[in-house]
């Protein structure tokens, strides 16, 4: 389970973001910026050449296919006639107009809570080791008993914190809530933000009445938040987020599977699930949705990064862990389904099922389809650390199809890695902006989230970007262009979960961040060089 997660996949969301309500990835890299020059390169270097729209499979928690930036680029199953009952183009699964969903079941319910793998695999094993006592064990059984001790000191550790954590904001936040009301009634307005505030603080000479101005005014400042309710919503978030570690993640009594019906052990059973993309709650996989490719020629809310794309929702993703039996499906069906790249915005600390999951991966290895990982947002070197899915096979071997993307910030100093981001000198092949990122969010509506979730599909951008003007492109060749490309970073920045300087370009692979105008000119480049320019 990864800390500040929503609907289980790597993301951190924070209040000060949404004080920002800008595309700054989107410019050009600048002394002060480290934009990827999405903008420029359309401009200077793609403005006479037309596009092959590609498609792009979204993994996640569900997508709003009713916002207005998304509905016009979601994919669409040719040869599925909606709402019929029917499996009309016989790939096993009934009315996938715009994609699938493996955590629903065939009566239309949804799983919105799981619990995290460390929790599952306690349930398993408790059975088995509860009350034994490891010297009369045999010697296999002894590493799988060290396993189950290991996960139940885990499971009652996070079970405890989040209870007393979930029961502490859920104080603040009802105390907060009824004080903005009772303000908002006293001082007649709808909105206290900082100037409201700091007028009623002047002139209020009710000592009573100014001490609660005062300390909402105080809470304002320190979040970097514009209005009250900014700060209620996020409080609001935060609490949901604790709920769900309270009550569902790390409770052992807690069952979801059983609305999907499935044999969760059962690695070859595909046929389960159902056609709601969207889910409970879209929230997550929607903002990723919107980075790739949020309608570039309607004139609303955002811009994604690529301009020629149908989206697939893959709906795998729960609020907790992801099951490696889903992960797997989802990539599969978006294989079979035509998805020439896949964003994978989740990610675990366990993996019991991991072969099925390293099997779908070279399933889409040997269909040449390109994934794209967001490394995690613990603020480890997952060079030592686990995370699933790995970036390399059990073999040790890198996974030549997936790219792992850690996140950066917009500033070229010291704040240059988010300070939540993984990173990696093997494991982590290049970053991209991943912090204050303004995109589509449930309801037609618009947010500022950070994560390495946000960062991933900034690559998946990229990487459709440069298979919609170059389509004779590879899935090694885009990689290779996109590494190659990162423009390279030597400021000395913190190094997450630590106080150390050290230089960015130690942090992953490449030393450096994605650019879509570098990467298309090595596209360019290449192409003049096979003698097949224009």
């Amino acid at each position: 389970m990864k800390k500040l997660l929503i609907s289980a996949s790597v993301c951190l969301f924070s209040i000060a973001a949404m004080a920002q309500q800008t595309q700054w990835y989107l410019q050009d890299k600048t002394d002060n910026t480290a934009g990827i020059s999405v903008e420029r390169t359309y401009r200077e270097l793609l403005k006479d050449r037309k596009p092959t729209p590609v498609v792009v499979a979204v993994i996640d928690g569900g997508i709003d296919t009713t916002h207005e930036d998304l509905r016009r680029i979601l994919w669409v199953n040719p040869k599925e006639i909606a709402g019929n009952g029917k499996d009309d183009d016989k790939n096993g699964y009934v009315d996938d107009i715009h994609g699938w969903n493996f955590i629903g079941g065939k009566d239309g319910r949804n799983v919105s809570y799981e619990t995290a793998e460390v929790t599952r695999l306690y349930v398993q094993l408790k059975p088995k080791y509860e009350g034994k006592d490891r010297k009369s064990l045999k010697p296999d059984e002894q590493k799988e008993y060290d396993q189950y001790v290991k996960a139940k000191e885990e499971v009652e550790k996070n079970q405890s914190k989040y209870k007393a954590e979930y029961q502490g904001i859920g104080q603040f936040y009802s105390q907060y809530s009824s004080a903005v009301e009772n303000l908002k009634k006293a001082l007649h307005v709808t909105k206290l933000d900082t100037l409201t505030l700091r007028k009623a603080a002047d002139t209020l000479s009710d000592a009573a009445m100014k001490r609660p101005v005062l300390g909402v005014l105080r809470l304002l400042r320190q979040q970097g938040a514009p209005d009250a309710d900014v700060v209620l919503g996020e409080l609001e978030k935060y609490n949901e987020q604790l709920k769900s570690r309270a009550e569902y993640n790390y409770n052992p009594d807690f069952d979801a599977r059983s609305i999907v019906g499935d044999n969760p052990n059962d690695l070859n059973q595909r046929d389960y699930g159902n056609a709601d993309i969207a889910g409970p709650r879209p929230d997550h996989g929607t903002h990723v949705a919107g980075i790739i490719a949020g309608d570039r020629t309607n004139n609303l809310g955002i811009m994604g990064v690529a301009d020629a794309v149908r989206i697939m929702g893959v709906r795998a993703v729960p609020d907790g862990d992801e099951r490696d039996k889903d992960v797997a499906n989802a990539i599969r069906y978006a294989v079979d389904n035509g998805a020439q790249i896949i964003n994978m915005s989740f990610g675990k600390d366990y993996s019991p099922q991991r072969k099925a999951v390293e099997d779908a991966e070279r399933y889409a290895l040997s269909k040449g389809v390109l994934m794209v990982h967001a490394a995690g947002n613990d603020g480890k070197d997952i060079d030592t650390a686990a995370n699933y899915p790995a970036p390399r096979f059990m073999d040790g071997t890198a996974i030549p199809n997936v790219i792992t993307v850690g996140a950066s910030a917009e500033p070229n100093n010291a704040e240059l890695i988010a300070s939540f981001s993984n990173y990696g000198k093997q494991n982590v092949d290049v970053f991209a902006p991943g912090k204050d990122i303004y995109s589509t969010v449930p309801g037609s509506k618009y947010e500022n989230n950070s994560g390495t979730s946000m960062a991933s599909p900034v690559v998946a951008g990229v990487a459709a970007v440069l298979k919609a003007y170059f389509p004779k492109l590879t899935y090694a060749d885009i990689k290779r262009i996109i590494l190659q490309s990162a423009t390279p970073y030597t400021t000395k920045v913190t190094r997450p979960e630590s106080n150390d300087l050290v230089a960015f370009n130690t942090l992953s692979k490449t030393g450096g961040i994605v650019n879509l105008y570098e990467a298309v000119k090595l596209a360019l480049a290449q192409e003049a060089a096979s003698g097949k320019g224009k």
